[in-house]
C-alpha cells in the first residue's frame, strides 16, 4: 500500500483496533498476526512493517488517543507533567478506563509505560537532566495511573490531583 504518512498512520490503526477487539475475547498469547490482519482487513505484512511485538500496537493506539485528546482540549504542552496540567492528565485516563481496563485484564501494562516514555521522552537534543527528570515523571505517573487502575478508577480525576499534590518527595 502506499507510503504516504495518512496511509501509514491508517494501517496502524487499523492493526491496533483490530487487536483491542480480539482482545476482548482472549488473552493476547491467543492472539495470531494472521487474526490481527485479518481482523484489520490487511495483509501479515503491514503487521512486520510497521510493528515487532503486540504491545506496540497497544502503545501506538495510547499515543493516538492522547494526541486526539490534546488535540480536542486545545493542550499547549503535550509532552510534559507538573501538578498544572494534573488534572489534564487524570481525565484523559479515566475516558479511555474501558481500555485500560481490558489493556490490564490481558496483562499489557508495559505498553501502558511504553507510550508514557514516548509521549514524555524529550526530544533528542535535550540535556542529561532533562531527560532523568522525563524518566522521573514517566514513571511517577505510570505508578499513580497503575494504582488508580488496580483500584477500579475509585476516585474521581479531581480526587487523584489532590492525591497527586499530597504526595511528597524527599
Amino acid at each position: 500500500m502506499g507510503g504516504n504518512a495518512r496511509t501509514t498512520e491508517f494501517l496502524k490503526e487499523c492493526l491496533s483496533d483490530a487487536l483491542i477487539k480480539l482482545l476482548k475475547s482472549k488473552s493476547v498469547d491467543q492472539i495470531t498476526v494472521s487474526e490481527i490482519a485479518e481482523t484489520a482487513s490487511v495483509g501479515r505484512t503491514s503487521y512486520f512493517r510497521y510493528f515487532r511485538a503486540k504491545n506496540e500496537l497497544i502503545s501506538f493506539k495510547l499515543i493516538k488517543l492522547w494526541e486526539r485528546w490534546a488535540d480536542l482540549h486545545d493542550l499547549e504542552v503535550r509532552s510534559d507533567f507538573s501538578l498544572s496540567n494534573s488534572l489534564t492528565f487524570f481525565q484523559f485516563n479515566y475516558s479511555i478506563r474501558d481500555l485500560l481496563d481490558l489493556i490490564y485484564l490481558r496483562e499489557m501494562q508495559s505498553a501502558v509505560y511504553d507510550a508514557f516514555q514516548t509521549v514524555m521522552y524529550p526530544q533528542q537534543d535535550a540535556d542529561t537532566a532533562e531527560c532523568y527528570r522525563s524518566k522521573f515523571y514517566a514513571y511517577a505517573l505510570f505508578g499513580l495511573l497503575d494504582e488508580w487502575i488496580l483500584r477500579g478508577f475509585n476516585e474521581t480525576p479531581e480526587e487523584m490531583v489532590r492525591i497527586s499534590e499530597n504526595i511528597r518527595v524527599n
